[in-house]
């Protein structure tokens, strides 16, 4: 099955906490993950300053600079990985560096019906 681990912290502290990742160890880790055969891809985001949301509304698009909404973490990468279940998941996710210092939100995807 499929999961996908948002990984969110805080922008302003990402970088800056003693218990920061190094990108050497993330990058480190992302090839564990990818050496186990469980790692379907991975990216570091930008900072949040440099998102645009798109909206549909009655067949009429808006565009706005940054996220949608001003929260405490911002997205800050992903996993996407493939796992037996919930808990093999959670294993992967527990041990991604930037938990450290954020959160990871697992996800099971979901399979669009035809």
């Amino acid at each position: 099955m499929k999961y996908l681990c948002l990984v969110y912290s805080d922008e302003r502290v990402l970088h800056s906490s003693p218990d920061s990742p190094e990108d050497a160890e993330c990058l480190a880790y992302a090839e564990s993950v990818q050496g186990s055969g469980r790692m379907l891809a991975a990216e570091a985001l930008q900072p949040v300053q440099s998102a645009t949301t798109v909206r549909l509304r009655g067949g009429k698009l808006s565009i706005t600079d940054g996220p949608f909404a001003e929260t405490k973490e911002q997205l800050a990468g992903f996993y996407l990985i493939e796992a037996k279940d919930l808990n093999e998941a959670i294993q992967v996710a527990g041990k991604i560096p930037a938990a450290r210092v954020g959160s990871v939100e697992v996800r099971p995807v979901r399979q669009l019906n035809p």
